[in-house]
């Protein structure tokens, strides 16, 4: 291949491992999650809502880098569980607003090993950790601006 078409091999493409790690990422997150009953979607978006209880649809979009397209069934699914519930805003009818239920609180008791097991499963050291973890929000902060 010429040249001029080195910056279309995979291999000098920066996308290409983010892509492969994040896929076995959260397949290694699957037999954890399964015990949970939960996908990896629906994982980080009740680690939202363990921290925060309750928001807008929204700011969940923001805080997960999704749109509604994607969260209106993930959230119908939630609810069908009984781990949120969905309702419009008394001040403004455009605004549904999520709210974590009883039961997705006490999720947390269930899902509260899964990071200590995941970590186990990435070969970095806790400094290599966040060395990698400040450079993918800093591009995800400069894509998504």
């Amino acid at each position: 291949m010429s040249e001029v078409y080195d910056s279309l091999k995979l291999e000098n493409q920066l996308c290409f491992p983010l892509y492969a790690c994040a896929k076995e990422i959260i397949r290694k997150y699957k037999p954890y999650l399964d015990e949970i009953d939960l996908t990896y979607t629906q994982y980080i978006t009740m680690m939202v809502f363990w921290e925060y209880k309750k928001m807008n649809v929204k700011e969940l979009g923001q805080k997960l880098f999704l749109d509604s397209g994607t969260l209106t069934p993930l959230l119908k699914k939630l609810e069908a569980k009984e781990l949120i519930t969905r309702e419009r805003s008394k001040d403004d009818e455009r605004n549904l607003i999520v709210k974590i239920t009883s039961k997705g609180e006490q999720l947390i008791e269930k899902a509260k090993d899964i990071p200590v097991k995941m970590s186990g499963c990435v070969a970095l050291s806790s400094e290599e950790a966040q060395t990698l973890y400040k450079v993918l929000h800093k591009i995800l902060g400069s894509i998504s601006e």
